[in-house]
């Protein structure tokens, strides 16, 4: 790990992160399943790779919680496709989340947990 690699995410820090970082791309624009599995894996280097078998069920998660909402549309391929985007309640708990997560990186870098960051 700090030999600059990325290490893949125990499952239990990735069902905390998980919500969050799929809340993130689609405050960006809206995706289907499959864009958004391969932004989580680009974007986090590897670190956030979810396969189906997470991704889906997070999504249904998050569309039974109100926080996006989801359709179904023809794309230019000819394919069905299911397309997600956030909700209003969807962006109001990313404001939260994004606070709490600024609050734990802030108390795992006091503790020494994170690598401290250059002033």
């Amino acid at each position: 790990m700090g030999d600059g690699t990325s290490a893949r995410v125990d499952q239990t820090l990735l069902r905390g992160a998980g919500p969050t970082a799929v809340l993130v791309l689609l405050g960006e624009r809206e995706m289907y399943g499959y864009q958004l599995a391969q932004a989580l894996d680009e974007r986090s280097a590897g670190v956030l790779e979810m396969g189906h078998s997470t991704l889906y069920p997070l999504l249904y998660n998050l569309e039974a919680k109100g926080l996006i909402a989801s359709e179904e549309r023809v794309a230019d391929s000819g394919r069905v496709r299911r397309y997600y985007r956030l909700t209003p309640d969807g962006r109001r708990a990313l404001k939260r989340q994004r606070a709490e997560w600024r609050s734990l990186a802030g108390a795992l870098a006091r503790l020494g947990v994170l690598d401290p960051t250059p002033a």
